[in-house]
């Protein structure tokens, strides 16, 4: 009995260090990638010339992504 869940627990350990190694599953769509650079955005600039670069950088990787 002892050795089944040893077993079981090496098989959990195992399981989820290769989940770890092989990185998520998705990769984000190209919605939600926007939607993460216009909040980078947004957070990080305080200036209206480089949040309006900024904006349009992300508009412009969202185009790239959606032709792919």
């Amino acid at each position: 009995m002892k050795s089944v869940v040893i077993l079981a627990i090496v098989l959990a350990v195992g399981y989820y260090a290769y989940k770890a190694i092989t990185g998520p599953d998705e990769r984000p769509s190209c919605k939600e990638t926007f939607n993460m650079c216009m909040k980078t955005c947004r957070r990080t600039t305080t200036e209206a010339p480089a949040a309006q670069a900024c904006q349009e950088g992300c508009q412009s990787d969202q185009a790239a992504c959606e032709r792919k």
